[in-house]
């Protein structure tokens, strides 16, 4: 079969099939949609593609299954339930018992009670390691990421060394301004954006990570703008960004660039290589670079589906996402994602 023409089955056939056959073929496929399902196939190498449209074929000449004969020992179908045989219009139109309901899903969501605060071992292992490392910190959002690097700051300026804090988006240093400056006092914190120049010699800057790049760009050309002797952290929030196709080498020239004396502070919630990463650090910086991978969540995710008709059903069986752990999808959710398609995409696209 030729390139174009699996491509051409491939866009004719449901996400549901679509999914099927990119199972153990592309990474992560469940959480793709038909377009990229589609693109990820046709990138395959041209063996797998040839397991592709073998079993595709396999897929297309399968026969309708036979209706199973009923077992006495099980109730009988109800006359609304929803069947293979059943005109479009009046499939899934009796919701599945839910797994969970609504109710259970929102349960416990608020402000926790207030309670003594004490940072967990991996936050206090983080800080000290600072003191003669770079640190990779790999941790789910919510679990206490800005406290290691609140306590990494203090300890620097308590020490008359400057700290450089960078995020991806303006928005988020103009928020992160904010946030030290009710921390450390206002005078204590500036920032340098492409549109913003407030108190640059203040002992904490917060910038995008372009801005650093640049400034070490002009310090490494004799152009300085500011003093690096005294910088003794910088802390790259979101280092995830050095897997982007096209930001990714600002944060790696920044790392290049960095001054040796300073320690690096990485991080991350979602960094899919940090052991990788951590050992390219160590590789081209004088001081090693140590991985700190936190993967218990603190803050509970959860997910839930709503549908174009305003109601809404949790999304999973399970009321919490536990990584890795797999999942399986609520009976009302698949019902009301199936009429959807129904009146969207029409009944061919079912299968």
């Amino acid at each position: 079969m030729t390139h174009d023409a699996l491509a051409t089955q491939l866009a004719d056939l449901p996400v549901r099939l679509l999914h099927h056959l990119a199972k153990n073929r592309v990474p992560r496929h469940f959480r793709m949609g038909k377009n990229r399902l589609i693109q990820s196939l046709l990138a395959l190498s041209p063996a797998q593609q040839a397991e592709v449209a073998t079993a595709l074929a396999s897929l297309l000449q399968e026969p309708a299954r036979p209706p199973k004969p009923e077992k006495s020992a099980k109730p009988k179908r109800q006359p609304d339930a929803p069947s293979r045989q059943s005109p479009p219009h009046q499939r899934h139109s009796a919701p599945a018992e839910p797994a969970i309901s609504t109710k259970i899903l929102f349960e416990g969501i608020g402000v926790p009670p207030p309670r003594p605060f004490k940072p967990d071992d991996w936050q206090q292992e983080a800080i000290d390691r600072l003191a003669t490392n770079d640190v990779i910190l790999s941790a789910p959002t919510g679990s206490g990421k800005t406290y290691v690097a609140v306590e990494a700051m203090r300890r620097a300026i308590e020490t008359e060394q400057t700290v450089i804090y960078t995020s991806p988006l303006k928005a988020l240093s103009n928020t992160k301004l904010t946030e030290f400056s009710q921390i450390f006092g206002a005078d204590q914190v500036g920032i340098l954006t492409g549109d913003r120049r407030d108190n640059p010699q203040a002992p904490i800057l917060v910038m995008t990570t372009e801005i650093l790049r640049n400034l070490l760009y002009d310090a490494a050309s004799g152009e300085i703008d500011m003093r690096l002797d005294t910088l003794g952290l910088i802390i790259l929030d979101e280092s995830q960004f050095l897997a982007d196709p096209e930001r990714g080498v600002v944060w790696e020239e920044t790392i290049i660039f960095a001054p040796a004396q300073s320690r690096l502070l990485l991080l991350s919630a979602s960094i899919g290589n940090p052991d990788e990463v951590e050992t390219w650090i160590s590789s081209i910086r004088s001081t090693s670079c140590h991985l700190i991978h936190h993967r218990n969540r603190s803050v509970p995710l959860r997910a839930a589906y709503l549908d174009p008709s305003g109601k809404l059903a949790p999304f999973f069986r399970a009321r919490d996402i536990a990584h890795g752990k797999g999942f399986a999808f609520h009976p009302e959710t698949k019902r009301l994602f199936a009429n959807y398609e129904d009146q969207t995409l029409g009944p061919r696209y079912r299968r």
